[in-house]
């Protein structure tokens, strides 16, 4: 089951790194678009101010879980470095669990916020904003994943290594 959830969870990262690099490209080329359409046309693309926020809102839940999966996501180290190993273990744990209760909110409170947007409509692109708001939700559901994987390591694991390891390890 470990390897099975840890599986999972770097096929989620994958799938989302790909993601959140095609939005940040999409992102680009319409902010260009929309740059060259307004000095060089001296036309607005109404439409290319919202989109490009929507996707920043997105790659920014989105990248966070991938930060989260690689353990790139600011820490202070200071005193678990000079616990003993099993207080260490202990500390971890308890991060991990307070991570998934935190996790747990995304999903439960922004699907309830996605749910109560459900029949707005955004201005210029006429999207239901339940779109929008739905990353909080997803993300949650991602971060939930890793932060499962993350947990069941912690606890097989026989030590802890001192200090907080990179690359998903």
């Amino acid at each position: 089951m470990p390897e099975k959830l840890d599986r999972i969870s770097r096929q989620i990262n994958g799938w989302v790194e790909n993601l959140v690099c095609t939005m940040g490209i999409l992102m680009a080329i319409i902010v260009a678009a929309q740059v060259f359409s307004r000095y060089a046309l001296n036309y607005s693309l109404f439409w290319s101010e919202e989109l490009a926020r929507f996707l920043l809102v997105w790659i920014t839940f989105l990248g966070a879980t991938v930060a989260y999966f690689y353990k790139a996501h600011p820490g202070v180290d200071a005193v678990y470095r000079h616990l003993p190993p099993k207080l260490q273990k202990g500390s971890t744990l308890v991060v991990h669990l307070a991570s998934l209760c935190l996790f747990s909110v995304m999903v439960i409170h922004g699907g309830q916020f996605a749910w109560f947007v459900r029949l707005q409509i955004t201005p210029a692109l006429s999207l239901p904003k339940w779109i929008i708001m739905g990353v909080v939700p997803i993300s949650g559901v991602i971060f939930w994943v890793h932060g499962l994987a993350f947990l069941i390591q912690a606890i097989s694991a026989k030590a802890i290594p001192s200090g907080p390891q990179k690359g998903g390890q």
